[in-house]
């Protein structure tokens, strides 16, 4: 259960009751505290900066189970029903972030070398937005734990879709020149 400070300072920062919080707000305090360790930060400001590529991940908003696969193919992305192959381990578990939080569209970095410690950053990001809901919403209703956390899906997937994917193919900047003779 939380402990007495904890639900004051929610309170007192929202000028409410213990009895009065909603998801809404638990859902705007854990956004307010994850900051720029967030999944949309780190899209936005670490992903979203470099030569990208698009990818269709198709992955709907329900709540799925996401799992990489070791096969005798390779590795795949396992998303409800659907399987998808993929390059690496760092780029399938990169797209199982984006799968739970129910993107269409992701980009992906065309350097592979950036993919396995952001997928680091991302699965960090992810656990730490799920351990702050549990301790928020420790003693309450799964009800309101469940309410928080599509609350919080919700609007990463909104916001990851205003950011775009990017091209659908990297750009390729490239000035040749001739040799003169």
């Amino acid at each position: 259960m939380q402990s007495k400070s904890e639900v004051e300072y929610i309170t007192d920062r929202l000028g409410k009751s213990a009895r009065a919080v909603r998801a809404e707000d638990i859902a705007a305090e854990i956004t307010r505290q994850l900051g720029d360790k967030s999944i949309t930060a780190i899209y936005r400001d670490k992903i979203l900066i470099q030569r990208t590529r698009q990818y269709e991940l198709r992955a709907q908003a329900k709540k799925l189970r996401v799992e990489v696969l070791h096969t005798l193919l390779g590795i795949e992305l396992k998303i409800g029903n659907r399987r998808l192959l993929c390059p690496d381990l760092a780029t399938a578990r990169y797209l199982g972030v984006f799968a739970r939080v129910g993107c269409a569209l992701v980009a992906v970095p065309y350097d592979i070398t950036q993919i396995s410690w952001i997928a680091d950053e991302l699965e960090s990001s992810w656990h730490r937005m799920m351990l702050l809901v549990d301790h928020f919403t420790d003693g309450r209703s799964e009800r309101l734990r469940n309410s928080v956390r599509r609350r919080l899906l919700e609007q990463a997937r909104v916001e990851i879709g205003e950011l775009g994917a990017g091209p659908m193919f990297p750009e390729f900047n490239q000035s040749t020149r001739q040799r003169r003779k």
